[in-house]
């Protein structure tokens, strides 16, 4: 941390320039004691962040702003303050957590741990493919004793 503390005001300019919603309350309202934003990062994650009401000048203390910059808005302290002082949002790297090309939906693979068995080493080596496969094979077998297996 370079020891530049950031106030109320930074914090919420940030979410501002980087497009974060703010979160309404179930009757559509702001929430009263913090204004609570989000964003939905292109990997699938969502982060929030509370900014404490009113958003002044305070500052945060270096502990608290650790855990506001590590944990909440997922940023270093320089693509902080490149966005609140010159408008530059931060580069977010779509491929850091992106989902492989070939994993299998988690319904499927649950199915076939929990329905079929398998392990989740075989699970891992199949692909979509072979995965609906082998829940289709599963659900075209004539059921045993004669009960439907249809409800």
């Amino acid at each position: 941390m370079t020891g530049r503390a950031a106030s109320r005001r930074q914090h919420q300019r940030f979410c501002q320039v980087e497009g974060w919603t703010e979160v309404r309350n179930g009757r559509g309202k702001p929430t009263q004691h913090h204004a609570t934003y989000e964003i939905v990062l292109q990997d699938g994650r969502i982060l929030r962040t509370r900014v404490s009401r009113p958003p002044n000048t305070e500052t945060y203390g270096p502990s608290m702003w650790g855990h506001i910059l590590r944990d909440q808005l997922d940023v270093t302290e320089g693509e902080i303050w490149a966005c609140v002082d010159d408008g530059r949002p931060p580069h977010r790297d779509p491929a850091s957590g992106a989902t492989p090309a070939n994993a299998l939906p988690a319904s499927l693979a649950y199915q076939l741990v929990h329905t079929l068995g398998l392990t989740a080493d075989d699970v891992g080596a199949l692909s979509v493919k072979e995965a609906v496969q082998r829940m289709h094979e599963h659900w075209s077998q004539k059921p045993v004793g004669g009960v439907s297996r249809r409800r």
